[in-house]
C-alpha cells in the first residue's frame, strides 16, 4: 500500500497535472488503463446510474466495495469517489475507507455537500478527513468543497476557510468541481494542497491550467454520459438508417480481452 500510494502522491505535480479519467465499471476502467493511464478514479454518477440507484444520497456503499473488488487486479491505481463518507460519524467513515484500502485503493474523494443542497458543517468534515488518515496514514484524500458545486453565496468566502481546516486535519489534496476559470489560480496559490479541478469541454486545457498552479484534472463523469451519448446516437442511427458519422467502437476481441487479469503496479 505504502508504495502504491506514494506513486500515487508523485503524480499529483502542480504545474503538471495528472489527468484522472473517472471509470464507473471493470470495461471503463480496463478499457483506460489500456491506453496508458497510470490512475484512475470513480465517477460517483456513473457508478450510481449503472447500479439504478441516485448519486448523492449515500446509496452506493456496497457498489463502490464491489467496484473496488473487480478493479484490484488492473494495472493502475485507483481512487474512489465515496460522497460524503457513507455516514456521519467519522469512526465509520474511516472505517468504510480502511475497506478500500484493504483492496488497493490509493485514495478517496471525501466531499462535503449533502443531498439537501446544503454544505456539513466545516468541522464535521474536518473530523472525517482526521479519523481517515489516522486510520489509513498513506492514502491521499482529496477533499472536495461543493461551494461552488451548489451554488451557495460567497462561495470562495466558504472554501478558503474550509481548505484551511481540511489541511490541518490532513488532507492531501483539495477538490474545487465548479470553481470559475479566474480563480482556479488564486485557489491553488493559496489553499497549499494540490488543486484538484472538473475538466469543462471548451474551458482551459491541461497546459492552461496547469500554468495556473492545478495538479490534477478530473473528468468526473463527462465520460460516462459521453458513452451514453454516443449508445443513444448510434441507436438513433440505426433506426433512422442515418450515417452516425463517429469513430469505429472497439472491436469484440479488444474489448474480450480486457477482461485478462493483469498485474496491478
Amino acid at each position: 500500500m505504502n508504495d502504491r500510494a506514494a506513486l500515487f502522491r508523485d503524480l499529483h505535480r502542480p504545474g503538471s497535472p495528472l489527468l484522472l479519467p473517472n471509470a464507473w465499471d471493470h470495461a471503463s476502467a480496463a478499457a483506460l488503463a489500456a491506453r496508458g493511464h497510470p490512475a484512475l478514479g470513480t465517477t460517483s454518477l456513473g457508478v450510481a446510474a449503472a447500479a439504478g440507484k441516485p448519486d448523492g444520497a449515500g446509496a452506493t456503499r456496497a457498489d463502490n466495495l464491489d467496484l473496488a473488488h473487480r478493479l484490484r487486479d488492473l494495472p493502475v491505481l485507483l481512487t474512489v469517489d465515496v460522497e460524503g463518507g457513507f455516514s456521519d460519524d467519522p469512526a465509520a467513515v474511516a472505517g468504510y475507507v480502511a475497506e478500500l484500502a484493504a483492496l488497493g485503493v490509493v485514495g478517496v474523494n471525501l466531499e462535503d455537500g449533502r443531498p439537501d443542497g446544503s454544505l456539513a458543517p466545516v468541522e464535521l468534515a474536518a473530523a472525517k478527513i482526521a479519523a481517515v488518515k489516522a486510520a489509513v496514514p498513506g492514502l491521499f484524500v482529496n477533499a472536495r468543497t461543493d461551494a461552488w458545486w451548489l451554488g451557495v453565496p460567497e462561495p470562495l468566502g466558504e472554501a478558503l476557510p474550509r481548505a484551511r481546516a481540511w489541511r490541518a486535519a490532513g488532507a492531501d489534496g483539495l477538490f474545487v468541481p465548479g470553481a470559475p476559470d479566474d480563480l482556479v489560480g488564486r485557489l491553488a496559490a493559496e489553499v497549499g494542497l494540490p488543486l484538484n479541478v472538473l475538466y469543462r469541454p471548451g474551458g482551459p486545457d491541461l497546459a492552461e491550467l496547469g500554468g495556473l498552479g492545478v495538479a490534477r484534472v478530473s473528468t468526473g463523469s463527462l465520460l460516462f454520459r459521453a458513452a451514453l451519448g454516443t449508445a443513444l446516437h448510434l441507436a438513433d442511427a440505426v433506426r433512422g438508417r442515418l450515417d452516425a458519422d463517429l469513430p469505429a467502437p472497439p472491436t469484440y476481441g479488444w474489448v474480450q480481452e480486457l477482461s485478462v487479469p493483469k498485474k496491478a503496479p
